[in-house]
């Protein structure tokens, strides 16, 4: 997961059927902003992740986002970021 974080700008830890991470995939694609979505229910250790994702965040839900190797929260806190104008500049500090 380390690497994963390490290697991309911009990770968002998602579920394929989960409706704040479509939506913040959106955000994302509204800004033109390349992600790498590790989708937890394509994948046979998804739960695992979860349970290392939560001991990182403090939380299991989806979607967990990563911007420069920090997590910066969930759904609602990337939106509020974006809506502050600092989710651009923490995205050009890896660019």
């Amino acid at each position: 997961i380390q690497e994963i974080i390490s290697d991309n700008c911009v990770v968002i830890f998602s579920k394929t059927t989960c409706f704040y991470c479509k939506m913040t995939k959106k955000l994302f694609e509204g800004m033109n902003i390349n992600y790498t979505a590790v989708e937890l229910d394509r994948s046979t250790n998804g739960s695992q992740f979860q349970d290392v994702l939560e001991q990182m965040t403090g939380g299991r839900t989806v979607p967990r986002v990563f911007v420069n190797g920090t997590f910066v929260g969930g759904a609602t806190d990337t939106q509020r970021l974006h809506e502050e104008g600092k989710l651009l500049p923490l995205v050009h500090q890896c660019q």
